[in-house]
């Protein structure tokens, strides 16, 4: 396969941006503010390794960062419709009916407590509980690539009754409190409003709630979900739509066919395999199991 040249590769880097751009415009009302949208944007992929609003103004060749300040604070644009925007964008080159939808959170460390939802919570990203912000986002992958197309702002409880602070960060009346699920669940309910092509929904044990299994198993989707015990599964359209209730033992599959007790020894050993794609969620072992132990014994499923 012939390899394009730098110049070829970058012309399209910079085609590709240009478009993003094109179908940026329409978001803004005024030129200024739709360059300054643009120049924020050329910000975030330049070689600074930290973004601050000085930095981002100095790569722009502005005298300081009140210029794109303004397009996160003080400009009226619909953060939902550049959402769309990205979502449609992405389908335009990674749609593929058998593409997965990923579910996860990550924090954003914080130092102050000002920022909306900043508050001592878990996060993965340092590994334990500390001051920070809680988003959680929804990933698309299929056979060409992967990207982000929806996210959401987890707010705590102590913020979504706190009008005070709910008022200096601009919350929204209609926005009140909601678990990660409930977030990731509209996000995959979004998704399929918006006819996103996908066969699969992936995610770790914080997903792995009935709600969640029961809203893709009536839209006819397969699913991998962590639970306490080991992943909950299940192949698309693989369950009858007109009887959603799971059974009582079964999370994630269908009601046995007949003669399927003759095969309960082989499910109790398989009992962690999924159905379609792997699952890298954890599984409940023996006491002194190690993860890496379970895992190798899950190479075969």
């Amino acid at each position: 396969m012939a390899c394009a040249s730098f110049e070829t590769t970058l012309e399209l880097w910079a085609a590709s941006l240009r478009e993003a751009k094109a179908r940026m415009r329409p978001l803004f009302a005024q030129e200024r503010m739709a360059r300054a949208a643009g120049l924020f944007l050329d910000g975030l992929l330049g070689p600074e390794r930290r973004k601050t609003g000085w930095m981002r103004a100095e790569a722009a060749g502005d005298p300081g960062p009140w210029r794109q300040q303004a397009v996160l604070g003080r400009g009226r644009w619909e953060a939902d419709a550049l959402r769309d925007v990205v979502r449609d964008c992405a389908l335009g080159t990674l749609a593929d009916p058998d593409a997965v939808l990923v579910v996860d959170e990550t924090g954003f460390l914080k130092q102050g407590k000002s920022s909306c939802g900043v508050a001592r919570q878990y996060t993965g990203s340092a590994g334990k509980i500390t001051n920070c912000q809680i988003g959680v986002f929804l990933a698309y992958v299929s056979r060409h690539g992967h990207a982000l197309i929806d996210r959401a702002l987890y707010l705590p409880k102590a913020w979504a009754a706190d009008l005070a602070r709910r008022a200096a960060t601009h919350v929204p009346a209609e926005v009140g409190f909601a678990t990660k699920p409930r977030l990731a669940l509209a996000m995959i309910e979004r998704a399929i409003a918006a006819g996103v092509p996908f066969a699969w929904v992936a995610a770790d044990t914080v997903y792995g709630v009935g709600e969640i299994e029961m809203a893709l198993r009536r839209a006819g989707k397969g699913y991998v979900l962590g639970v306490t015990g080991g992943p909950t599964s299940s192949a698309p359209g693989a369950c009858c739509r007109s009887s959603p209730a799971r059974p009582k033992g079964l999370r994630g599959s269908c009601p046995p066919p007949p003669g399927a007790g003759s095969r309960r020894a082989r499910a109790r050993r398989d009992r962690a395999c999924t159905t379609g794609p792997t699952s890298n969620s954890p599984t409940l072992g023996r006491t002194g199991t190690s993860r890496a132990s379970r895992a190798s014994g899950r190479a075969g499923c």
